[in-house]
């Protein structure tokens, strides 16, 4: 029987992709062989279940295992594979009798009890090999081998002979091993066969198996959820053993979560072992490494020194791959790993190890760090050493390393109001240090402790601003509208901050009513005093105003904030100036603030702000017609978000993304961004980016040259009801595009004239041309009709837009060849296709072709201009294996991906290069 896999599989998809690749490919004739590399617990076994169970019937299966007290045992991991084939088995009869006389007397010596090798001698890989390849003559045959580095010396060579020599033959060759492979004879059998490395799962992925293992989303609390994934560092087996461990009360939320796994989890158990099998030397700098986290060399130099260790013991811990040294810096391999060695460790030897740290540390440079290896040897509260961590804290390297210290402190402290304070500040600079996660757990003892309203409204305050960044908008409205009302007495610049950030969550909403209202709730803050504050409430008042209908009045406070702005270098103040100067319709201005704010957040370390910052730097490139540009920007956006948690903000820029792509014409990536921004973040109220969402769907569609379907996705966008009223105002003439094209001329004209309302009270110079783009398809009349296109296009070429300037030099070409005006529809869709070829939209420079030939001009593709530089490193690879007259089978084989990859990777190289075929490549690429 083979490996089973009792639960679905998430965050693998590309590793079964491969596997089921080489099936596809064995089903063809062609064989291949692949190591699957994991650290422990990471899942190898569970992959090589789901592909005996992806096999189907008409795939032989044979399988053996590598067993740790078998690994002296000659041919033992031979015997579970082989032996069947040596009898009748399944649809084969014995085998034997179809081998040569002397590979099937190898085969009979090797298989009987006892047998010596010395017996067999060097024939037995041969034997294997033919043996097998008798096997497939019935069919397909998958050969999975598990746990190789358990396997015995003779076994795993004839084995891996085997596989190297499968590429004639439909046989799949699938080992499993450590991401420390056997080595024999000072080589390793298996390094000429493809390795794929499996590493640890993506968040996301980990919370999926969470859910799949407590019984569906949403049995579990989220933030314990979150907490157990952070701890089992994308590792499927402690997920599981985390889960079986949780006791009631945790579960509850009336206990705090598990710092380390359960003392009987089988990988607890695995580094437990490999701990104690080394000498006592290496066993004290291993415990202190994990008591350090992240040591310099020099300073496990010194304490090895002081301990009468040799430096070699070092090397021997990191062997065990219980220490990772990377550079100068040795550290554990994981907090996983760091957690079982701390918690299996006697107290006394922790104790010691903190004692020592605090002696050999540096104490200049890690002030911070020897205080909290001092207060690790504390026993109970002390006030005068939480006041010594507390100094240690505001001069700690990294907020990271802050946060640290002021929770330590605050574990010291014995007032509540003080405690709640400490809790506070390692809450703030968990968050500032991209941890969302960790600043959430501190804030939830924050309150245990918090005994004024001004302590609550700054604990709300903080949670609010983590769910505007990663949680639920409405419940960040709450949160920070109750914060304003607590701080408006004791800190007015607070409560103003806590009001726009309502306003920002209450925009991502799509709640336009509890955004207005915290513009209302604003104005009876006190009177402001510094520039920031001012600035924040202008900010706020010109927005609310901008969503009630009144433009002249929201002109009026944004331009106050415009003003504000020359006197500020706030980071988020700068976030909310460039959005008013955006939304005032000055572009550049908006990109000028937006890029103040990205250089601050990245000066001053700020990881919660950068992502924000990014965010209002792409759409102001966007806004400005640098699609390219913008791309660059959200992508940068994208990961920063991603790496500091930040899951709002990243659905929100892959928003972008998608709705980038589809300006671009590139329907692949548009839709790969959409999916990705559903698998981000679902059910959270996100209408700001759903709204981004349907604009994609709706300008892909006129992209396609679909514009009924195009209209009518629009029409959900730009019609009203709960859709995002900006994002709905400014979609408006891609709607009026859309909709003339399809005939619903009345409908368009209802649509242009809420938008040339909303133009007219704002100094927007690229809603001024989209107006007169707009009157110009509504217009009936040919000579109005090429007054307002003329017109457009002077302000798009005073506005620096080549993308919209081309997209209204193509309509005014398709306008007048439809007017019978040949020859000078030719001249704009001339410009239009060089526009489009210049800022890589190759759908629309397409549909620029096309119109060309319509229109009596005779166009070919010149490839010989295409730009091989475009096309990422795989692309380049799979075109040249294209270009040599490989099969997408072949190349998948060769590349060890499946040929859906290299379908997908073929299909965007042929976007890119603007060609159709691979005759076309094959020119281009040789």
């Amino acid at each position: 029987m083979g490996p089973r896999s009792p639960l679905p599989i998430h965050g693998r998809d590309d590793e079964l992709d491969a596997l089921g690749g080489m099936l596809v490919q064995a089903r063809a004739g062609d064989g291949g062989a692949l190591t699957i590399a994991s650290g422990p617990g990471m899942g190898r076994t569970t992959l090589l279940a789901e592909t005996v169970r992806r096999a189907g019937p008409d795939v032989l299966t044979l399988g053996t295992r590598g067993v740790r007290h078998e690994a002296s045992v000659p041919f033992a991991g031979l015997h579970g594979l082989v032996r069947p084939l040596v009898r009748p088995f399944g649809r084969l009869p014995n085998l034997l009798s179809r081998l040569p006389a002397a590979q099937a007397r190898t085969l009979t010596t090797a298989l009987a009890n006892g047998a010596d090798p010395a017996e067999v001698g060097t024939a037995l890989p041969a034997a294997v090999h033919a043996l097998l390849a008798e096997a497939a003559r019935a069919g397909p045959l998958l050969c999975w081998i598990d746990d190789v580095h358990w396997m015995d010396r003779v076994s795993l060579e004839a084995l891996a002979f085997a596989a190297r020599r499968m590429a004639a033959d439909p046989i799949v060759m699938v080992f499993t091993v450590r991401d420390d492979p056997p080595v024999i004879a000072g080589r390793q059998p298996l390094d000429a066969i493809p390795r794929l490395a499996v590493g640890p799962l993506e968040e996301a992925a980990s919370l999926r198996v969470l859910a799949d293992l407590t019984g569906g989303p949403g049995v579990l609390d989220e933030g314990l959820a979150e907490e157990l994934a952070e701890l089992a560092g994308g590792c499927p087996r402690a997920l599981v053993d985390l889960v079986a461990g949780l006791m009631p009360a945790q579960l509850s939320g009336d206990a705090p979560p598990p710092r380390e796994l359960p003392g009987e989890s089988t990988l607890r158990v695995y580094y437990r072992r490999r701990r104690r099998r080394l000498p006592p030397g290496a066993r004290r700098l291993a415990m202190l490494v994990a008591a350090g986290e992240r040591l310099e060399l020099g300073t496990i130099a010194r304490a090895a020194t002081a301990e009468g260790i040799a430096l070699g013991a070092l090397e021997m811990a990191r062997n065990a791959g219980l220490v990772r040294i990377e550079g100068n810096i040795a550290e554990p391999p994981s907090p996983l790993v760091r957690s079982c060695l701390y918690a299996d460790a006697p107290l006394a030897e922790r104790r010691s190890a903190h004692a020592l740290l605090a002696r050999v540390l540096d104490q200049d440079r890690h002030r911070h760090q020897r205080s909290l290896h001092r207060a690790a040897l504390a026993l109970e509260p002390d006030e005068r050493l939480a006041g010594e961590l507390a100094a240690a804290a505001r001069t700690a390297g990294t907020f990271a390393d802050s946060s640290r210290v002021w929770e330590r402190a605050a574990e010291l402290t014995t007032e509540p109001g003080l405690r709640s304070d400490r809790l506070l500040a390692a809450a703030s600079d968990a968050w500032t240090a991209g941890r969302p996660r960790r600043a959430r757990a501190l804030l939830r003892r924050v309150r245990a402790y918090a005994d004024t309203t001004e302590r609550v409204g700054r604990a709300d305050l903080l949670q609010g601003e983590i769910e505007l960044a990663d949680g639920l908008p409405a419940t960040a409205v709450d949160l920070l509208m109750r914060a304003a009302r607590q701080l408006r007495a004791a800190d007015p610049e607070a409560a103003a901050r806590a009001l726009v950030n309502a306003g920002e969550a209450a925009d991502m909403a799509g709640d336009h009513h509890s955004h207005v209202l915290a513009a209302e709730q604003a104005a009876s803050l006190p009177a402001p005093r510094g520039a920031e504050h001012r600035l924040a409430l202008a900010h706020l008042s010109g927005m609310g105003k901008t969503l009630q209908g009144r433009p002249r009045e929201a002109a009026v406070r944004l331009d106050e904030v415009l003003r504000l702005a020359d006197t500020v270098d706030d980071c988020a103040a700068l976030i909310w100036a460039s959005a008013a100067a955006l939304a005032h319709g000055r572009h550049h201005r908006a990109r000028a603030l937006a890029t103040l704010a990205v250089t601050g957040a990245r000066q001053h370390g700020a990881a919660p702000l950068s992502p924000s910052a990014l965010t209002m730097l792409a759409r102001c490139e966007m806004a400005l017609g640098r699609y390219p540009v913008a791309v660059a920007v959200a992508w940068e956006g994208a990961c920063a978000a991603r790496a500091t948690g930040q899951r709002n903000r990243e659905a929100e820029l892959l928003a972008t993304l998608a709705l980038l792509a589809a300006f671009l014409g590139d329907t692949e990536t548009c839709l790969q961004r959409l999916h990705e921004m559903g698998t981000v973040v679902g059910g959270r109220g996100l209408n700001r980016a759903a709204a981004y969402a349907t604009w994609a769907h709706g300008f892909l569609a006129l992209a396609e040259d679909s514009p009924a379907d195009a209209a009518a996705r629009l029409k959900r966008l730009t019609g009203g009801g709960t859709a995002h009223i900006i994002v709905r105002t400014v979609a408006i003439p891609h709607f009026v595009e859309a909709a003339v094209r399809c005939g619903r001329r009345r409908a368009a004209a209802r649509a242009f004239t809420f938008y040339e309302h909303w133009v007219a009270g704002s100094s927007n110079p690229a809603g001024e041309a989209l107006t007169e783009r707009c009157r110009a398809l509504l217009t009936e009349d040919e000579n109005a009709a090429g007054a307002h296109f003329d017109e457009a296009l002077r302000m798009f070429r005073e506005g620096d837009s080549p993308h919209e300037l081309a997209r209204t030099e193509l309509l005014y070409g398709q306008r007048l060849r439809r007017d019978r005006r040949p020859r000078d529809a030719r001249e704009h869709l001339r410009t239009a296709l060089e526009l489009f070829e210049q800022v890589g939209a190759h759908r629309w420079a397409e549909r620029a072709r096309t119109e060309l030939r319509a229109a009596g001009d005779t166009l070919t593709p010149d490839i010989a201009d295409a730009d091989l530089e475009a096309l990422t490193a795989q692309q380049l690879r799979i075109a040249r294996l294209v270009a040599d007259g490989a099969t997408n089978k072949e190349i998948a084989s060769r590349l060890v991906i499946s040929p859906r990859t290299v379908d997908h990777h073929l299909r965007n190289v042929f976007t890119r290069l603007g060609i159709r075929s691979r005759v076309e490549l094959a020119k281009l690429v040789r």
